[in-house]
């Protein structure tokens, strides 16, 4: 049930850093996270996806934008409303940055093709961070490169941690805590699989940054990480899946970044309790003693922060193709899959209550829940459109519902802008904000 993680026996850096200084980490991270806006993948260090802005029930289509190329990532959304996504071109751009009122390009930087697998975040004076095989970079609100560190592997997406720095783990294993401002890793680099250090006559054995990265959508052995870790502010743990080499499939592990002068990564527990595995990030509740995760045969689990021990399972009926949305008072919506359909939970502390559900809506994207009881939705429209749905949290009530012109397939993450804006890339590449 347990397994023990093993740090790296070659470290590939170690520096020493002073850590940003201020008063508490609780001030640290609101300079971080200003108001409004959808700073990381799943908005914020628990990987809710949700929002504090107060959303509308009366939306419609403001602007559509195609972006070269398929989209597998959220648009992040900075406290000013500018706009960060990555894409899969072919040549070109692949990191773009757009002005929310009008979808106006304001930059774009072509970086290596593992971006495309990288959600940018980004903190509260607009500075990005994303990662590209074998480097994280951090770009400002003009797009001039501030800095860029090398790592090994693509860094998926990051999280900011308690201190201010920034914490991430690559699609092979690497977990790095780097600084904001500067990029110097603060702490030796922590490798959940030891890079191969075996030679064959005067080849070195190479493990391409890129490797496996096309699978980590399906979470396979292929892609050991395969979604960001959800993080708690105040203690420092985080937690992620992960495919151990040779294990029969993913587990959800639970390790520890201690900050302070100085700062260690260990780990806390593992379990492999889900069965199938998972794929998709984990979500913390609104008092971080509960991680909430998907399997991949169809149930919803919770457990024990602290232990790693089940709570409780929910079977919602089909593997859930991303993160739920959790309210700081435990009302779920799990994200949808191939055959999901819209219905909410509500966590009752040793089981899960269904709240309501819509057997009819084909879900196909990932939800997201505002103040007001008011979540967001794309489902199915016709026989192979798209329309976002705006629905009351608390009864499942659809109160609106605007057609996505063109779209086809499925989206994959909604994102809620300072102003209410609503936010949804499709896997072909288009974007799609409604006001």
């Amino acid at each position: 049930m347990r397994r023990v993680l093993r740090s790296s026996l070659l470290a590939l850096a170690t520096t020493s850093a002073v850590l940003i200084s201020a008063c508490s980490s609780g001030t640290q991270v609101e300079d971080i996270f200003s108001a409004g806006g959808w700073p990381g993948m799943h908005s914020d260090a628990r990987n809710s996806d949700t929002s504090p802005v107060t959303g509308s029930r009366d939306i419609s289509l403001a602007w559509t934008r195609p972006i070269g190329g398929p989209v597998a990532n959220y648009a992040s959304v900075a406290a000013s409303g500018q706009i960060f996504l990555t894409a899969n071109t072919e040549k070109g751009c692949n990191l773009f940055s757009f002005q929310m009122e009008s979808g106006r390009k304001r930059w774009c930087r072509e970086l290596g093709p593992g971006v495309r697998a990288s959600t940018p975040i980004v903190d509260a004076a607009a500075n990005v961070y994303v990662g590209e095989n074998g480097a994280i970079n951090s770009f400002n609100e003009y797009g001039q490169l501030r800095w860029r560190t090398p790592v090994v592997g693509t860094p998926l997406s990051a999280q900011f941690t308690g201190d201010g720095n920034v914490l991430f783990i690559t699609q092979l294993g690497q977990i790095n805590v780097v600084d904001r401002q500067t990029g110097e890793k603060v702490v030796a680099p922590y490798d959940l699989i030891p890079p191969p250090s075996f030679t064959e006559g005067a080849n070195v054995a190479i493990i391409p940054d890129d490797q496996g990265l096309d699978s980590c959508f399906f979470g396979s052995p292929d892609c050991p990480v395969a979604n960001m870790p959800a993080i708690d502010l105040e203690t420092g743990k985080f937690y992620f899946t992960f495919f151990p080499p040779d294990a029969p499939e993913a587990e959800l592990v639970a390790m520890k970044y201690s900050g302070g002068d100085n700062p260690t990564i260990t780990q806390e527990w593992s379990t492999d309790a889900l069965p199938g595995g998972s794929a998709s990030s984990p979500t913390l509740s609104g008092d971080n003693s509960v991680v909430y995760a998907n399997d991949n045969e169809g149930k919803l689990w919770a457990l024990d922060t602290e232990t790693g021990e089940p709570k409780w399972n929910y079977d919602i009926g089909f593997a859930s193709a991303g993160s739920s949305s959790v309210t700081a008072d435990g009302l779920i919506i799990p994200a949808g899959g191939a055959s999901g359909h819209l219905l909410a939970l509500q966590d009752e502390g040793d089981h899960a209550e269904l709240l309501w559900e819509h057997s009819d809506l084909l879900q196909l994207g990932v939800p997201a829940q505002t103040v007001g009881s008011t979540g967001y939705a794309v489902v199915r429209e016709g026989t192979d459109g798209l329309a976002m749905v705006t629905f009351d949290t608390q009864t499942g009530e659809i109160v609106d519902q605007d057609t996505l012109p063109g779209a086809l397939g499925f989206t994959v993450g909604t994102s809620i802008g300072p102003e209410g804006e609503v936010l949804t890339p499709t896997l072909i590449g288009e974007l799609f904000v409604f006001r």
